[in-house]
């Protein structure tokens, strides 16, 4: 075991993939809560267009997917709030076309390449020591507002409407979540890969929530479900020369479904 640690892009990959286990379980605790799971997968293949450009134009594609993830939750945000749609009907729907325009930019840019497939999949052996900085320095800042508004988070998540007329700002502190969530989902999909975040955002939270013991306890389960989840998957993918984000999916999925056990139980 102590073995994978005497390699330094071990240490980086384990030291990148805490930190974005982490923020995904605790920014994911508030979308499920909110029903709003899809929103991981919309943002995550939203990302994938400013990868996408990125690589065809140029520049660097973890900033350009910020960006690009920002819009797009802004605009299901904006037209949630703003229109009467549904919201599982917003995010089907933004999914469906920002995947289709992220296609349409690589087959026109021919940028359909290695680096563009670690983006896909994740490539957290990959870590270089500016990503563990920029990971640290973005998360850090997400997960502070995370837990500065976590009341009032947990406020809308369940009772939208009655937390406006409490005088919360509701429609603030929405664009809030769904910002921090699009910065996670950016700075994440390097490490995990864009078709695998959704599942280390959600599937923590929701085996979580099987044992029923109330906000924080729920939320300090769906982190150590993460946490368990990436080191055990980490191991596995070094010993048997898996995928790292394949397994540390699995590795969660096989949580989610023990826990559905011991609940029944």
């Amino acid at each position: 075991m102590l073995e994978i640690l005497e390699y330094d892009f071990m240490q980086r990959a384990f030291v990148a993939g805490f930190l974005i286990a982490t923020l995904a379980s605790i920014s994911g605790t508030f979308i499920v809560l909110k029903r709003y799971s899809l929103l991981s997968e919309t943002l995550a293949h939203s990302a994938l267009v400013g990868v996408a450009v990125g690589l065809v134009a140029g520049y660097n594609p973890l900033w350009v997917a910020v960006i690009v993830a920002l819009f797009f939750s802004w605009l299901i945000e904006y037209l949630r709030s703003s229109f009467s749609l549904y919201s599982d009907a917003i995010l089907s729907i933004i999914l469906s076309g920002s995947l289709a325009l992220a296609v349409i930019v690589v087959s026109l840019g021919g940028a359909f390449n290695n680096s563009l497939f670690s983006y896909l999949f994740g490539s957290i052996l990959s870590v270089s020591s500016e990503d563990l900085v920029t990971i640290t320095a973005f998360g850090s800042l997400a997960l502070g507002v995370l837990l500065i508004f976590s009341k009032e988070l947990f406020f809308i998540c369940y009772d939208e409407e009655v937390a406006k007329v409490s005088g919360i700002k509701v429609k603030f502190l929405n664009f809030l979540l769904v910002t921090v969530v699009a910065i996670i989902i950016a700075l994440s999909i390097r490490i995990v890969g864009s078709l695998l975040i959704g599942a280390l955002m959600v599937i923590p939270t929701v085996a979580a929530l099987q044992f029923r013991v109330g906000f924080k306890n729920t939320m300090f389960i769906s982190l150590l479900f993460a946490l368990f989840s990436v080191l055990f998957g980490m191991i596995t993918s070094y010993y048997y020369s898996l995928p790292s984000g394949a397994t540390i999916v699995l590795s969660v999925i096989t949580l989610f479904i023990f826990s559905l056990i011991i609940n029944k139980k």
